[in-house]
């Protein structure tokens, strides 16, 4: 399946001159340093980049090759006028570009490590019980070159019945299913094809029946040859139905994808609702979110698609980006709602229904799940079956009582509706 990375640093000698910006960059070697964020804003063409996010390790060698980088209180104008390149940014300002080392493998793979790791303690500090998440770093096969995978699991929790965070990186070559899968959806890949897939996957199952399961991830993957695509998205499956929970959840992320198009909420809202479902029952997996694919840029104009217009050049740095943000917002947007709920008292009854709701999750997973059936072509079979409830039940034709909150909640699966 496609979590959070860090842009590239922008050129800062080839920003436009008539920006006339004051940026201050502070040293990534300081102790105390670990990221280095600006709120200025870039047009470039159609972008518009905010809020970069530079992990101080690029810096270091960026700061070794260029010590001018480092602010001495001279606005960027000024340092670009001093170097004699301003007036050439300003001749082409028209078609300038910002200038940054291209996406790499490791760089989104130093992401995904790291936001796992933050992520963990978050969630440990939230669940409150003093248990902390487990570390089993693993690696794929006898080959240390075909990647490796970092277990995190939470088990026994206050908040959090199970909780799990994996990351996982992988190098290898196509398989005949792999490939064959992969071209199903439009890809022109081949058997044996070399590919490199990172990703970063939770799944919290909580104690509390009011609380709702939560699931989400981001990923990458490229073929040799071919240009890579993201994958991601986050999404609720609810027991019992607070409809301002599911309402703040789709208006948090529908604030990030606004930033990048107009039309990306309702896309990756659709999609959520699409992949969710559980055909046999008829019903949705839970109250959705957002969910991405194969995705390369954003079509900046939905009056062009809408006629058949052609779509954007593939666009890494953008969609980087974007999915950096929304890995960013996976506690955020879940966290303040858990706690919202977790002390409501409950008794045998919800729990029993919450089990029953956990096996509808589960069939889900073993059933329709295209990660799933992707990693258990060669995956290890303990990290994909991690995201399984801890305990779940079936019984024979369960049907609600009519007017109950649980008959409520089994409406809304069998008719997803908008919630912003």
């Amino acid at each position: 399946m496609p979590s959070v990375f860090s842009f590239a640093s922008p050129a800062l000698h080839c920003l436009p001159a008539a920006m006339g910006t004051t940026l201050a960059l502070h040293s990534p070697l300081a102790p105390t340093s670990h990221h280095f964020s600006s709120s200025f804003s870039l047009r470039n063409g159609r972008r518009l980049l905010r809020n970069v996010s530079i992990q101080s390790y690029i810096w270091t060698s960026k700061l070794q090759a260029q010590p001018g980088l480092l602010s001495d209180g001279f606005s960027l104008k000024e340092r670009a006028t001093s170097s004699g390149v301003a007036v050439k940014c300003a001749q082409e300002k028209a078609a300038a570009t910002v200038s940054r080392p291209a996406f790499t493998q490791e760089e989104f793979e130093a992401f995904l490590v790291n936001l796992q790791s933050s992520i963990c303690d978050e969630a440990a500090t939230a669940d409150g019980s003093g248990k902390m998440f487990g570390f089993d770093k693993w690696q794929r096969g006898a080959d240390p070159s075909n990647g490796y995978g970092i277990t995190r699991v939470l088990e026994g929790g206050d908040l959090l019945e199970k909780a799990a965070a994996n990351v996982s990186i992988v190098r290898g070559s196509l398989s005949e299913a792999r490939a064959k899968a992969m071209s199903a959806r439009g890809r022109g890949v081949e058997a044996g094809a070399s590919y490199f897939a990172g990703a970063l996957s939770l799944v919290f199952h909580p104690r509390n029946p009011y609380v709702p399961t939560f699931r989400s991830d981001i990923r990458y993957f490229v073929v040799e040859g071919s240009q890579g695509w993201f994958g991601g998205g986050a999404d609720l499956t609810p027991c019992y139905l607070f409809e301002e929970d599911a309402r703040s959840f789709h208006a948090f992320y529908k604030s990030i994808c606004d930033k990048y198009s107009p039309s990306l909420y309702e896309e990756s809202k659709a999609a959520c609702d699409a992949y969710f479902y559980i055909p046999a029952r008829k019903e949705h997996r839970g109250t959705g979110g957002i969910f991405f694919d194969d995705l390369e840029t954003f079509q900046k104009d939905s009056d062009q698609t809408a006629n058949g217009g052609a779509s954007e050049e593939p666009d890494t740095d953008a969609v980087f980006a974007f999915v950096r943000d929304v890995a960013q917002g996976f506690m955020p947007s879940y966290l303040p709602l858990a706690n919202r709920r977790r002390t409501i008292a409950h008794g045998e009854a919800e729990r029993q229904w919450q089990l029953l709701r956990r096996g509808r999750y589960l069939e889900f997973n073993l059933l329709y799940d295209r990660g799933v059936k992707f990693g258990l072509d060669g995956g290890r079979i303990e990290s994909i079956m991690v995201s399984a409830p801890p305990l779940v039940a079936w019984k024979y034709d369960v049907a609600p009582e009519p007017g109950s909150r649980e008959a409520e909640l089994v409406k809304i699966l069998q008719n997803p509706r908008s919630w912003t």
